[in-house]
């Protein structure tokens, strides 16, 4: 069959991951149930907030390397808090300092770029956050980049270098899920670069809406942090990625009005 999906390699950077799961690593209630959470989740790559998070530029305090080794996972510095394209370069400039001397050497220039509008809503400036983009690929940067589900700004986006978009399911924290989908569908579509949900997922079940979609990845924080069991959740999201991946592959039966029986009724003995 002509419309029949074959599975194809997740690959950021010229990196294979085998988990479609990326993890952030905030708002945990320690670094314990940080460490304890992201094992669960299988996920390969962790996002930090480089001026929130100590990587070692504090002395004296928990770093968080020291739980989640770049021996075992890909660190991805992420410009959270920042509200214009100065300061997000500025951060990302830091974070490959910061990393520079781990084993993550080769994948250092892999950032998530984030430029927030402002504190209530947390949405995306696309404005500056294009700005930034130019200049950190410019620079030699790798740029994952959170945005807004406008289609036209995902599209100038990777047309002006990033090797992912990430449409916003929801506001950052709010767990509604996808909020827009016909318009995260129209950027699946069009897009040539991967497709990665970013903010706005709150339990399992959006995260398999996401992947059944045909989006490459989902990237999470607040839905495993903030529920009753992090680490319960962590590893229910695992398992909900897979499922939506396997379902994407296999592709849906067509949605009908009226019922359609389940087995035929031709030969019914009577």
């Amino acid at each position: 069959m002509s419309n029949v999906r074959s599975d194809k390699p997740f690959i950021l950077a010229g990196r294979t991951f085998q988990s479609r799961l990326l993890v952030g690593t905030g708002k945990y209630r320690d670094m314990d149930e940080t460490r304890l959470a992201t094992e669960a989740s299988g996920a390969e790559i962790v996002t930090v907030a480089v001026r929130r998070t100590n990587l070692g530029q504090n002395a004296g305090e928990p770093n968080l390397l020291d739980v989640l080794s770049p021996d075992k996972y890909t660190i991805l510095p992420n410009t959270a808090g920042c509200f214009d394209a100065v300061e997000a370069v500025r951060t990302c400039r830091l974070a490959r300092e910061l990393l520079d001397g781990h084993k993550s050497h080769e994948t250092r220039t892999l950032v998530k770029l984030e430029v927030l509008a402002d504190q209530k809503t947390l949405f995306p400036n696309v404005i500056e956050t294009l700005k930034a983009a130019e200049v950190l690929v410019k620079d030699g940067f790798d740029v994952m980049v959170y945005t807004s589900d406008d289609p036209i700004i995902a599209r100038q986006l990777a047309e002006a270098g990033c090797i992912a978009v990430m449409p916003l399911a929801g506001l950052i924290g709010t767990g509604l899920g996808i909020c827009n989908p016909y318009n995260l569908q129209i950027i699946l579509e069009e897009s040539k670069v991967p497709v990665l949900v970013d903010a706005g997922v709150g339990t399992a079940s959006d995260a398999t809406i996401a992947m059944e979609m045909g989006c490459e990845a989902v990237l999470m924080n607040s839905a495993i942090a903030h529920a009753q069991q992090p680490v319960l959740m962590a590893e229910a999201m695992k398992h909900a990625i897979v499922a939506g991946r396997m379902a994407y592959l296999a592709g849906r039966m067509p949605k009908k009005l009226y019922a359609s029986a389940s087995s035929p009724l031709d030969g019914l003995i009577k």
